[in-house]
């Protein structure tokens, strides 16, 4: 599973927090992700933009 990290504050989660990739999906051009926090209480849909501007990959 692919782990990501905040890159700045972000709808109620500080700069850092963890999350990790469940789910992408395209449809007519316009890509969604679906996040889920590390212990996995939280779920957050973005789109492809926020993921660009808010997060970053982690190895």
């Amino acid at each position: 599973m692919k782990s990501y990290q905040l890159k700045s504050d972000f709808r109620g989660f500080k700069k850092g927090a963890d999350f990790y990739l469940i789910a992408e999906s395209e449809y007519i051009g316009i890509k969604e992700f679906v996040l889920r926090t590390k212990d996995l209480s939280t779920r957050m849909i973005i789109s492809e933009r926020e993921m660009e501007k808010y997060f970053i990959p982690l190895k």
